[in-house]
């Protein structure tokens, strides 16, 4: 087995898990909040003679950018009301470790939120799917429609016909190097810098060049926990052209005999180490802090973040260039995330007409380029393509937009699935054979989908 890089890093650096990875119950998962459940609740203006509705609701948001951040959020609340006076708002905000069990137990206890902001993996395929949520198709017009590209429409909307989710933003998670040390080591040949991407077999070689440079730790597949799973599921099924479902999202097809070469291969990988003490949030700290010289849990957030120094830096300086996965095709599919709202069938119609007032506010009106920049990701809607258009980073980024592949977290069984997962890339590591680990991972996730 290889050796497994250090998970003991300094508190400190926990600030630094971001969207996509630090989260530890989705793959699109934002970063965690370094509060469980603040609240706030935005004061409303006086009352006008424009006051519409009258209602008392409450919104629940994962940290999604600064939608986790009440500051941030109190700033668009207060717009809201200068329009709708007599709809107060009340905000608690939630983190990925303890937020799932937070909203299920309010469910246990009748007292879901009205408005929750998350993902299709939780609005759609699980409280959707149970029946729990009001169905959107009222707000999905034929102009929202043509505004927004059909895999994303078919994320928010259940196997049924409900649309259990109203999209508001979405990105493209991506891995990134660490340029300094790839110019260093002459490994930058095999990148294409321009295009952000490279074939399978320039990674590798990449990867080699690193490694004979000194630096023995390039890259982790790391596997604690499901947290920035989206990772390690990327890099495995673009590496040569496997798949994690069928395309029709009912089952788990992670057993192809590309994905067990592309496991092999990276096991049998000088510098890539199975690394069953961390996660992706902490793979992404071990990057920063230059023990690796790759993370696979990358994203916009990430690129833009300055915590610890200059954004598009790790923490001594050195470049950092974000890439899409390798692949052999030459055509990556990257793992996206899509965020927006959903409505928790409280049965109150009053409640869940302003609930829908809301959400036509912040993803539907004028407001809705600073709903989406407040949560520093990307528009889902074809009209405000160039909302950035000023912002250079961002731009190069979208540069991986067209590579966004399928968006199966919508898969049933999706939680089991991801806890066999992280089980399955432990026993690789551990030294169990490629073939019959996969093979059992599938069988725990189809069982699970199968229910």
């Amino acid at each position: 087995m290889k050796k497994q890089v250090s998970a003991i890093l300094a508190a400190g650096m926990a600030a630094s898990l971001l969207v996509g990875c630090g989260g530890g119950s989705t793959s699109t998962a934002p970063a965690e909040s370094t509060s469980t459940a603040a609240s706030t609740e935005a004061a409303a203006p006086a009352e006008s003679t424009e006051a519409g509705q009258a209602a008392d609701i409450t919104l629940w948001t994962y940290p999604i950018g600064k939608w986790g951040d009440s500051e941030s959020v109190d700033a668009l609340l207060a717009d809201f009301n200068a329009q709708y006076p007599d709809i107060h708002v009340t905000v608690e905000y939630l983190d990925y470790t303890n937020g799932d069990d937070q909203v299920n137990t309010a469910i246990e206890g009748g007292s879901a939120p009205d408005l929750v902001m998350e993902g299709p993996e939780r609005l759609v395929a699980n409280w959707g799917a149970k029946g729990l949520m009001v169905d959107l198709s009222d707000l999905w017009t034929d102009d929202q429609k043509a505004d927004i590209s059909a895999s994303v429409e078919s994320a928010c909307k259940d196997s049924s016909g409900a649309y259990y989710e109203f999209p508001l933003c979405m990105t493209a998670h991506c891995m990134a190097i660490n340029k300094t040390v790839f110019e260093a080591a002459d490994a930058m040949q095999y990148v294409d810098a321009e295009n952000h991407t490279w074939t399978t077999d320039n990674f590798l070689k990449a990867v080699q060049a690193v490694y004979d440079s000194g630096k023995t730790d390039v890259g982790a597949i790391y596997c604690s926990g499901q947290g920035g799973d989206q990772g390690t599921r990327a890099i495995i099924n673009n590496m040569y052209g496997g798949t994690f479902t069928d395309a029709a999202h009912t089952k788990y097809t992670a057993d192809s005999a590309e994905n067990v070469k592309a496991i092999e291969t990276l096991h049998n990988q000088d510098g890539i180490n199975f690394d069953a003490s961390i996660n992706g949030g902490e793979e992404i700290t071990l990057f920063r802090n230059g023990t690796l010289q790759m993370a696979f849990c990358w994203n916009i957030a990430q690129q833009t973040n300055s915590d610890n120094s200059a954004a598009g830096t790790t923490n001594n300086g050195d470049d950092i260039l974000f890439m899409a996965f390798p692949t052999e095709s030459g055509d990556p599919a990257l793992c996206g995330g899509i965020w927006g709202f959903g409505i928790f069938d409280n049965g109150d119609e009053n409640k869940i007409a302003a609930s829908k007032t809301f959400i036509n506010f912040m993803a539907n009106s004028d407001e809705t380029a600073k709903a989406v920049k407040t949560s520093t990701y990307f528009s889902v809607k074809n009209s405000l393509s160039d909302l950035y258009a000023d912002d250079e980073v961002m731009n190069e980024y979208q540069k991986l937009m067209p590579y966004l592949g399928d968006y199966y977290q919508v898969t049933p069984g999706w939680a089991e699935a991801r806890t066999a997962w992280w089980n399955m890339l432990q026993q690789v590591g551990e030294g169990a054979d490629v073939t019959t680990a996969v093979t059992e991972f599938c069988t725990t996730a189809n069982a699970a989908a199968a229910g």
